[in-house]
């Protein structure tokens, strides 16, 4: 649905994008993470035919956005971080509006309006002022406004901030619905514990560039285990590393993260060998891996780091 070939951007002083390539397939939720200043807006506004690309491309669905940016347009939504909304126009006026401007004409704009109102649960508020409604109401109306239009893909920047956590979990179930609605989605994040709702898949980026990507499936949900050290050892990374059906996520002198292969006797297994190798163990907790640790873990073997976080 979504493919970026060798995609460059320069801004005056700074080059913005560095030959980023990916794909996002139809029906995923791609959460798009990394540091301010990584590239990621930039990244969706030459993806939303926004910014022309100073090299490279990117196709939506089957669109090239450098050859025919207009055409994107109608395929996609685009939600920046600071979305703006008519105060004085009501709910309905505001997607009618927006319903216009992207090309729909007489009973379509009526019908388009009235599907929308029941996508993102605003039927009851349709004859308020937008300047009337909460934080997390103008934001529902703000995605309505970028999909009354029925796009194939929705890139959304920063869609959480400013929201509390009741607005935080309607807006991920919104976006799980309008997936299995149909729509493809990228959505670029600080909270990662909000993207893990709903996200499919993650793609990691840093200095212009994609770093990785890779299924949430993959990165996170799995089970995990904790090591912790009453007494740091500066050889725990090194004897984790070596063992056979173990994974280590993450490990420092005093705690580790690791998959294992086996079952309740495998696990009881690597506890006796840590005791014979003379590691004071204070325990072992299962747990399940966050898309936090996956990012973190990412961040940390690209910096050439065990996985600590400071």
């Amino acid at each position: 649905m979504i493919e970026v070939r060798d995609l460059s951007y320069e801004y005056p002083t700074a080059r913005a994008l560095d030959h980023v390539s990916f794909t996002v397939g139809e029906g995923a939720i791609a959460a798009l993470v990394g540091p301010n200043g990584a590239g990621k807006t930039t990244l969706l506004r030459n993806i939303a035919a926004l910014e022309r690309p100073y090299s490279g491309t990117a196709i939506v669905d089957g669109v090239d956005v450098r050859e025919h940016p207009r055409e994107v347009h109608k395929k996609l939504g685009f939600l920046q971080d600071f979305f703006g909304l008519y105060d004085d126009l009501t709910v309905t006026q505001c997607l009618t509006y927006a319903a216009m401007a992207n090309g729909l004409k007489g009973r379509k704009v009526h019908d388009a309006v009235e599907k929308t109102l029941d996508r993102i649960d605003l039927r009851e508020h349709r004859n308020k002022l937008s300047k009337q409604l909460s934080r997390g109401m103008r934001q529902r109306l703000a995605i309505g406004q970028a999909i009354v239009h029925e796009p194939k893909v929705l890139l959304l920047d920063e869609p959480a901030s400013g929201l509390d956590p009741d607005a935080r979990r309607d807006l991920s179930a919104m976006l799980r619905e309008l997936q299995g609605q149909g729509i493809t989605l990228i959505v670029s994040s600080h909270i990662l514990a909000e993207l893990e709702d709903y996200s499919t898949e993650m793609i990691i980026m840093d200095g212009g560039k994609v770093k990785s990507q890779r299924s949430v499936e993959e990165g996170a949900g799995a089970t995990v285990y904790t090591i912790e050290l009453a007494t740091p050892s500066a050889g725990l990374a090194d004897w984790l590393g070596v063992r056979e059906g173990l994974t280590v996520h993450q490990a420092d002198d005093s705690r580790a993260m690791v998959s294992l292969e086996g079952d309740a006797s495998t696990r009881s297994k690597l506890l006796k060998d840590l005791l014979a190798a003379d590691f004071e163990v204070a325990g072992i907790s299962e747990t399940k891996r966050s898309l936090a640790d996956a990012y973190f873990e990412e961040v940390s073997a690209e910096r050439g780091g065990k996985g600590d976080r400071s």
